[in-house]
């Protein structure tokens, strides 16, 4: 197993899923071939970290080619702030290089959007040097426009070619020896909690700017603006990460489901992170991939066998079964390419409408072309004839029914008459950012939606309207009835109803005419539980039984008992248990007022077992006697607890008054005649010693009518201004 390495035509580093899959499984296959003849693997990258991946495969030796490679010197720049808008500082920075350097120029940028602002300034401030060619390079421009970019500049001209990543690889554009780097990039993550995919604005790697910087050194000496300062280039990553650390999983997991491994059995470079690999297979289970066991179903291999996400796969399967083949293979190239007609509104009808030749755009471009021939390669890969024809296939609702088939997380309901905000299925919120003609349908499928960060609900970017009559036949599976009884928070009663839901969203409901005794406890278990303990009926009285309890119990613990005799009766314990103890007397409540009827200091008294009420007043008593009497109460509230009392009851007190056996000091608040503290202490002894002499002179002078004497441990305690006389 050998790395080659060459630094001359270097690309970046970048580690695709299906690189880390690939070998993965090479390992595993070489694993099953161990009896044969042994299988040589050879991995080429431009960039690599050669000492990790060669540890990781069993010391493999690495074969560096440093090739040629032009000297490119840099420029750093002032130091980069979080947050900050870049266009400004980009465009001043291409107009010092173009008048600073000679040859063409090519700025890294984030996205779309700033290419845009920034070829927007800069021709607006280049309009006296018609020599300067501002040249946009991303993705969705369409072959023209792109070839513009990349061929030689005419003789005489210079160009300011603006690009995102895509000219980060081993592309070289003629005449370039200046680079201007943003280091900054856009990168999809995928979001487990809401099973999205979101772009997040990022720092670049050292190694990706390693890369950027050499495209000014391909054809001769060159220079690279970078836009940030030196210090902060030793802070960044060594190298961007790995696709697998933060993908959508789903095609890994349907192909290790075929491949007959889990991730556990196989070696990676690094493993495939548990929370998205299980949402992966939760996906594969609910699109029929795979049964409750986890293991490939028939449906699942032919989906394996299409190259499509799982989502498109399970669609075109779906539709070739309804005899829908044209419209599904039309609908899975539109989601693999890039928006054929971006800004035109989200109706995936009106890019459906382009490729069959009905509309044209100009804005598609030849996207369009793409598309098309996707659809043809969908079409040849797709066997076998309709096992259940739809009637009226023409119909546009089977274009909502298709997507709810790839996307059944993404079925939308509206939650207000023309509102544009929608609420999915899978439990998030989804807005149309503009106005949009599909506001006037109740219900949706999003095809494409995301946010970037900042932002706190999805945006819609295509989508189709939804028949919701189509419940009850085609896509009757994705629908469960549940019997629900939760609380009505406006009325405060409980309500029962039997409802019809997709995911999380409700079609139908009725109410129920009787209530099940336990789905009844369990949903009036639920509303404490959300509401939180303090619903049920509390008095201070019960708060302090509850802490003094709760003291024992802790005492046991620091002493090194592992099982203390004493409950736990914490509120987080209580919350957890509410089944065990709660719900044999929840039968009278129906209304929230209910709750305050309780007989809450019963209830919880009986989970202390006898004889522990007894040891409870014995090692935890409610009050303590002093010197002067007086019974005066512990506040357990409070941990150490409390024992606040006037100074002159404890005259003649040598040691600080202890519970629970000798194993807990009172935290004692010494107060004042007007009960104010004048001392916290958990050491009397120390307090009589060193601190009296200064407290009493302080209190002779405020309050010249009480008893202040020189020796407290032989002075007479009293609850008086002074000792009654003998």
């Amino acid at each position: 197993m050998r790395f080659l390495q060459d630094h001359a035509n270097s690309n970046v580093y970048l580690r695709s899923l299906d690189a880390d899959l690939a070998l993965a499984l090479c390992l595993s296959g070489r694993e099953l071939l161990r009896d044969e003849p042994p299988l040589k693997l050879l991995l080429m990258s431009a960039t690599l970290e050669g000492d990790r991946l060669s540890k990781a495969l069993s010391d493999a030796p690495v074969i560096t080619s440093e090739g040629r490679m032009h000297p490119v010197s840099t420029v750093w720049g002032s130091p980069y702030q979080p947050g900050e808008r870049i266009d400004a500082r980009v465009t001043d920075t291409c107009l010092a290089a173009i008048n600073e350097q000679a040859g063409s120029v090519l700025v890294f940028l984030p996205g779309q959007a700033e290419i845009r602002r920034v070829a927007e300034t800069l021709k607006e401030q280049l309009s006296s040097r018609p020599d300067v060619i501002v040249c946009p390079l991303y993705g969705d421009l369409d072959l023209n426009t792109q070839r513009a970019a990349i061929d030689p500049s005419p003789k005489g001209f210079r160009k300011i070619v603006l690009a995102t990543n895509i000219a980060e690889t081993s592309l070289t554009i003629e005449g370039v020896r200046v680079v201007v780097d943003s280091g900054l990039e856009r990168v999809p993550k995928f979001d487990p909690r809401s099973g999205m995919t979101r772009l997040d604005t990022q720092r670049i790697s050292k190694a990706s700017a390693t890369q950027r910087a050499g495209r000014a050194g391909r054809l001769e000496p060159g220079v690279c603006y970078r836009l940030w300062s030196e210090s902060q280039h030793e802070q960044m990553a060594g190298y961007s990460t790995p696709e697998i650390l933060q993908a959508d999983l789903a095609a890994l997991a349907l192909q290790l489901a075929r491949w007959g491994m889990k991730p556990e059995e196989m070696t990676w470079l690094d493993q495939p992170p548990s929370a998205p690999f299980g949402q992966a297979r939760d996906l594969l289970k609910r699109l029929g991939a795979l049964d409750d066991a986890g293991q490939l179903t028939p449906h699942g291999s032919a989906m394996s066998e299409l190259p499509a996400h799982p989502r498109i796969a399970h669609m075109l399967l779906k539709g070739n079964a309804m005899g829908l083949d044209d419209l599904a293979c039309n609908i899975a190239a539109l989601l693999g390419e890039k928006d054929i007609l971006r800004g035109t509104g989200a109706d995936l009808h009106t890019r459906l409408s382009a490729l069959s030749g009905e509309q044209h755009s100009r804005r598609s471009g030849g996207s369009l072309q793409h598309v098309k021939q996707s659809a043809r390669q969908y079409r040849s890969l797709l066997r076998g004839k309709a096992s259940s024809p739809v009637s009226e296939p023409d119909h546009p609702r089977w274009v909502g029914c298709l997507l709810a088939f790839a996307y059944p997380d993404r079925i939308g309901l509206q939650r207000r008459a023309s509102a544009s905000e929608y609420r999915l299925s899978n439990g998030r919120a989804a807005v149309f950012s503009e106005p949009d003609a599909l506001t006037k349908h109740e219900w949706l499928v999003v095809a494409d939606l995301g946010s970037r960060q900042g932002q706190r609900e999805e945006r819609i970017y295509l989508a189709s309207d939804l028949d919701p009559a189509l419940f009850d036949d085609e896509l009757a599976d994705l629908v469960r009835s549940v019997d629900e009884i939760d609380w009505d928070e406006r009325e405060g009663m409980l309500r029962a109803e039997r409802q019809r839901k997709v995911g999380q969203l409700v079609i139908f409901s009725t109410a129920l005419p009787s209530l099940d005794e336990h789905a009844r406890s369990l949903a009036l278990v639920s509303l404490v539980r959300r509401k939180g303990i303090e619903l049920l009926p509390w008095n201070p009285e019960l708060r302090q039984w509850q802490a003094r309890v709760e003291l024992l119990r802790q005492l046991d613990s620091q002493n090194g008992q592992a099982d203390s005799k004493w409950p736990d009766l914490s509120d987080n314990h209580l919350l957890d248990t509410l089944e065990q103890w709660l719900t044999p007397y929840l039968g009278k409540v129906t209304r929230l007022s209910h709750f305050s009827q309780l007989d809450m200091s019963s209830i919880v008294r009986n989970l202390l077992p006898w004889p522990l009420p007894q040891a409870l007043e014995a090692q935890a008593p409610q009050a303590i006697h002093v010197p002067s009497g007086s019974s005066i109460r512990i506040d357990y509230s409070q941990h150490p607890p409390v024992l606040a009392v006037r100074l002159q009851e404890l005259f003649g007190l040598s040691e600080t008054p202890r519970i629970a056996q000798g194993r807990q000091p009172l935290m004692l608040h010494l107060l004042s005649p007007a009960r104010r503290p004048v001392q916290i202490t958990q050491d009397l002894a120390n307090f009589w010693r060193s601190t009296y002499g200064e407290v009493k002179k302080d209190l002779k002078g405020r309050y010249p009518k009480h008893y202040w004497p020189d020796d407290p441990l032989v002075a007479e305690a009293t609850a008086r201004a002074k000792p009654r006389k003998a």
